[in-house]
């Protein structure tokens, strides 16, 4: 029996082994970076191609998409919907589906890392310990606990109400901001980011990256939370005006930050790299092997849903 067929927008590197084998098994693959001429491939089986497999990273343009007249589904790996055009495929009919709740706990796990590794100063406590200064020194200054302390969430949406629960195992005081009240959880709701981030000692961003927060986290709510306060961004770079942090630091208008993501990955602000107050890794807040081997296997199943014309799993609202 023929295969389905499913066109893969390129190499998706954190997708396992075991599920790129599934995929290439299942189903007739054409996968635009292992042929030489991938718009001449397009335009063989442009009339045939009823789904696209790809990521947040890769996308799904609207002028790539008005390639393919019989689209119907795109299928992507991750949960950031960043370069794939939804009004395009809304206005198109088009179904999207992502991998969203399966990684929440460990992107979550990643925030909490990374909030207690910029209040007790863990990265610099190991060049610390390695440039011998503990030696030669003594013992480091003191740093900062985290019970008690008012922690501001950007975007309350499934990893941050995640977040929130592992917060409340610790004692901290939980706010967020969101485009809308929840009325189900019992933390402190800002209808105004800035206000927000004048009352809170740490703001960690994980609300998603689109035109309405593109650099929320401006110069302004810099400021707000002030040289005692500490940014810590888990989402996309470029919800952070990067221009803005990098001077607030400078200027020591900022207390510290810590990031797994950046605007220009994997380019870095070069003058972030010798601050001893700030935290940078390379995107790994979903990293886990038993993560991305969850997220390949509803990858799957969206396309083995699609494909048996029933609903997907899990259908982006468009």
């Amino acid at each position: 029996m023929k295969k389905p067929e499913v066109l893969l927008m390129g190499r998706i590197p954190d997708l396992p082994k075991s599920e790129t084998a599934r995929l290439f098994e299942s189903y007739t693959v054409h996968a635009l970076h292992t042929c030489e001429d991938s718009n001449a491939l397009v335009e063989r089986i442009k009339d045939r191609v009823t789904v696209i497999a790809t990521n947040g990273i890769l996308g799904a343009s609207a002028e790539f998409m008005s390639n393919l007249p019989n689209l119907q589904a795109i299928v992507s790996f991750g949960a950031g919907m960043d370069n794939i055009d939804l009004n395009y495929a809304r206005k198109q009919g088009i179904q999207v589906a992502n991998t969203p709740g399966v990684l929440n706990d460990d992107v979550a796990n990643m925030a909490m890392a990374l909030l207690l590794g910029i209040s007790r100063e863990i990265v610099e406590a190991d060049r610390y310990v390695r440039r011998g200064d503990w030696a030669t020194k003594g013992k480091m200054g003191l740093q900062k606990g985290i019970r008690n302390k008012k922690v501001g969430i950007l975007g309350l949406g499934g990893i941050g109400r995640d977040l929130a629960k592992k917060l409340e195992a610790f004692g901290c005081e939980i706010a967020y901001h969101n485009r809308r009240e929840n009325l189900e959880v019992p933390y402190r709701y800002y209808h105004n980011l800035l206000d927000m981030a004048k009352d809170c000692e740490y703001l960690i961003v994980i609300c998603p990256a689109n035109a309405e927060t593109y650099k929320m986290v401006n110069r302004e709510v810099i400021d707000a939370l002030g040289p005692e306060g500490a940014l810590i961004n888990i989402a996309r770079g470029t919800i952070v005006d990067e221009e803005a942090l990098v001077l607030a630091l400078q200027e020591d208008r900022l207390g510290a930050f810590a990031s797994d993501v950046f605007a220009n990955e994997p380019h870095v602000p070069d003058a972030l790299f010798e601050m001893s107050n700030v935290i940078l890794i390379p995107h790994l807040g979903s990293a886990t092997a038993e993560t991305r081997k969850a997220m390949g296997e509803l990858m799957l199943r969206n396309l083995e849903r699609f494909f048996a014309k029933e609903p997907l799993e899990t259908p982006v609202a468009l």
